[in-house]
């Protein structure tokens, strides 16, 4: 290929441009065309992260009432959380069991997300065959999962970390009394928390859409035309 042809092609290709408002419309509108499958995303995405941040702050929960060092709350703190408050090792042990089941959590709503992706992407073979018909790179089609896959983790985080976070608080509140919580530490606890929950829901469903996004990518348009769906 000579030099100008080389040159023509990708001002071709810069010109293919799909902006990004039109491309959050279309995933605006698959989400509502699969609602159920984009709801099962959704329900994986916020009991995953509702299981994070109810972990996380009991740990910051307990942490801050042992500082306290009350005997009566310790006692409490005890009998609500089956560990033996006044051991740095039994602690350590149950933080590192914790962070176990997290990771396990965090796995599973990953898989889940994948396998749903990949239906997602079969159940649209013709629409994206269309797409690339019409001028869609590769770019394109993979930017769209990814939108839709980063709308599913804000959204699901966002409204499963609250749920994680009032659970544990209610939770530790019944076990020691409401009064032995310090409102402002707990506040600021659960706002980093819930800023750390967003971010990790979001990397965990944006992961989970990197290989389905490369198969929708990869499609021949003519094969993908001649799919029954």
């Amino acid at each position: 290929m000579s030099r100008p042809e080389r040159h023509r092609r990708r001002a071709v290709g810069k010109q293919v441009v799909l902006p990004w408002g039109q491309s959050v419309r279309i995933c605006a509108g698959n989400v509502k065309t699969r609602l159920g499958r984009s709801l099962l995303t959704l329900i994986g995405v916020v009991l995953a992260i509702a299981f994070l941040t109810s972990v996380v702050t009991t740990a910051d929960i307990t942490d801050a009432l042992i500082a306290e060092a009350d005997a009566n709350t310790l006692f409490d703190l005890a009998k609500a959380t089956g560990i033996d408050v006044h051991s740095e090792t039994a602690r350590q042990t149950q933080r590192e069991r914790d962070y176990w089941l997290i990771s396990l959590s965090l796995l599973v709503a990953l898989v889940g997300i994948v396998n749903s992706v990949l239906m997602s992407v079969t159940e649209r073979i013709r629409e994206i065959g269309t797409m690339k018909c019409l001028g869609a790179l590769d770019a394109f089609i993979v930017r769209l999962f990814f939108l839709e896959s980063a709308f599913a983790g804000i959204l699901g985080s966002a409204v499963g970390a609250p749920i994680g976070i009032v659970l544990a608080t209610l939770r530790m509140g019944v076990a020691v009394g409401f009064g032995s919580l310090d409102v402002g530490q707990l506040a600021r606890d659960a706002l980093l928390t819930g800023v750390i929950a967003v971010a990790v829901g979001t990397a965990i469903t944006v992961l989970a859409a990197i290989y389905p996004a490369y198969i929708a990518a990869r499609m021949q348009p003519a094969e993908a035309m001649r799919a029954e769906e």
